[in-house]
């Protein structure tokens, strides 16, 4: 599969848009860990319509003007990791859930720490709200972007009142 990529300027860092034709498929941070992400396929940096989509619903949504985002979307992944990621859009803007809220959810209690894996995973972060997930007592826990994109995106959802 072709894919094509643009990167952008985010309040939280410069982010890498990746698509194909039909659909956005990975949004990936500055600084991504090496693999946490696999993509097939060659990549471009070429001019893509849905890029151009992405990129103004994810400055709508930086600027407060956005809850939900309606670029197409396609994730590929374990049936688990899918199951993870579908929940995760359950969270509601300016909400959060513990690991253990989506375990229990996806009716499997015993695998936070899967679960935990499945998340650090997300192709899709902020479009697929990954951020939400904190820890059980309420700390937050690890984030792609970082605790301090994490403590960001929180904030402009209404989450942290400082």
């Amino acid at each position: 599969m072709h894919l094509f990529y643009q990167d952008i300027p985010s309040p939280i860092g410069k982010l890498r848009l990746i698509a194909h034709q039909h659909a956005l498929v990975a949004i990936l941070w500055e600084n991504e860990k090496a693999n946490r992400v696999v993509l097939a396929g060659q990549i471009e940096n070429k001019p893509l319509p849905l890029l151009q989509m992405a990129e103004n619903e994810l400055a709508e949504y930086f600027r407060g003007n956005r809850t939900s985002f309606h670029v197409p979307i396609e994730i590929q992944g374990s049936p688990f990791q899918m199951q993870v990621w579908n929940e995760l859009n359950n969270i509601p803007y300016g909400s959060t859930a513990a690991y253990m809220e989506i375990a229990e959810r996806i009716g499997k209690p015993q695998a936070v720490r899967a679960v935990g894996a499945a998340i650090g995973r997300n192709p899709l972060s902020i479009v697929i709200p990954c951020h939400r997930v904190i820890g059980k007592n309420k700390q937050l826990t690890g984030f792609a972007g970082g605790l301090d994109a994490k403590t960001w995106l929180l904030k402009l959802e209404g989450h942290f009142n400082s």
